[in-house]
């Protein structure tokens, strides 16, 4: 009787003991719930930070949109999965919440469809949705989330519409010229206020196909005057040759710290871009790839020099430190391709 209690005894401790190691186990993969994401906007940062959604985990989407320059990238030519270069610029993924034109030939109407696109883009992120939700599904944490949040386990249109809440939180409205528009008359310099005659009353910039309403982007797609026989905008999906060399008018908050510019990020700087549109040699009956209506005006270099200053001032308080730098004025040097 004895040898069958000291047995029972040492069963009963040998399964105690890999009862609590697996609870150990299972609790070191739980994270707190005070850790999890709160609401879909947080766990949209979460996972817009990850390189989880992409294919050999070593690119996300803050690779290309980097917080610390709005959002956006200083280089020509963002790099995805394997050292791939994009085709195009990127452009920055703050205040986005108003537009209904995504990407560069405007091929997403709404966040959440953006929002999926650099994910599947082969050379991007390349990863197919299915397995970007198989892999969340097996992410303890990530798991957890979706059940706190959404009640539900992961899923593409729950993974889009989270980085979509995200990027819809990054519009916080507080620039310089936010403060004037709000009685803070000191907020713009008297050249950015003299660019800022220049940009609505003159019509310079802020005309219908352009930069128009609060966030200065009209959500068009026009001839920008800047074509190339590989890239042809609009015209690779519609096949239309009306669209040829069409892109979308970019809208301009934090414009000034989002260098290079344009779709092919051949203008390093704010200066650069409007001495373009200001040279009307550029655009002679030769280059068909342009829209006339944005080629209205010509102007000195003081007001080439009000305007970007006016530009400028459209920057968020967070990344106003940026224009502090002193090669600032003509651009931030643009990282190597």
């Amino acid at each position: 009787m004895k040898k069958i209690f000291l047995h029972y005894r040492r069963t009963t401790w040998v399964l105690a003991t890999i009862g609590l190691l697996f609870v150990l186990a299972v609790s070191a993969d739980l994270a707190p719930v005070s850790d999890l994401p709160q609401s879909s906007a947080e766990l949209g940062e979460r996972l817009f930070m990850d390189p989880i959604l992409s294919k050999d985990f070593t690119v996300s989407c803050s690779s290309c949109h980097q917080p610390e320059f709005a959002f956006a990238d200083t280089m020509t030519f963002s790099m995805g999965i394997n050292g791939v270069p994009t085709g195009r610029n990127t452009p920055t993924a703050t205040y986005m919440n108003n537009h209904h034109v995504f990407f560069w030939d405007g091929r997403a109407q709404s966040l959440e469809e953006q929002a999926s696109g650099p994910i599947t883009h082969p050379h991007e992120m390349g990863l197919p949705l299915p397995e970007a939700i198989d892999r969340l599904t097996k992410h303890t944490d990530y798991r957890n989330a979706f059940l706190r949040i959404y009640h539900r386990p992961p899923d593409s249109m729950l993974l889009v519409k989270a980085i979509a809440d995200f990027e819809r939180t990054l519009a916080p409205y507080d620039s310089p010229y936010d403060r004037f528009l709000a009685g803070e008359d000191e907020a713009l310099s008297e050249s950015a206020k003299r660019g800022m005659l220049l940009f609505f009353k003159e019509q310079t910039c802020n005309n219908d196909p352009c930069h128009s309403g609060p966030d200065m982007g009209a959500d068009s797609l026009v001839s920008l005057g800047i074509f190339s026989p590989t890239d042809r905008g609009l015209f690779e999906l519609t096949k239309d040759s009306a669209d040829i060399g069409k892109f979308k008018s970019v809208h301009l908050r934090n414009i000034a710290i989002t260098a290079p510019y344009m779709h092919d990020g051949s203008k390093k700087t704010l200066h650069e871009v409007v001495r373009f549109y200001n040279t009307p040699a550029n655009f002679t009956h030769e280059n068909v790839h342009y829209d006339a209506r944005t080629v209205t005006f010509q102007m000195t270099d003081q007001q080439v020099d009000d305007l970007v200053a006016f530009m400028e001032s459209l920057t968020d308080q967070r990344y106003l430190h940026l224009l502090e730098r002193p090669s600032q004025r003509e651009g931030p040097e643009p990282s190597a391709d």
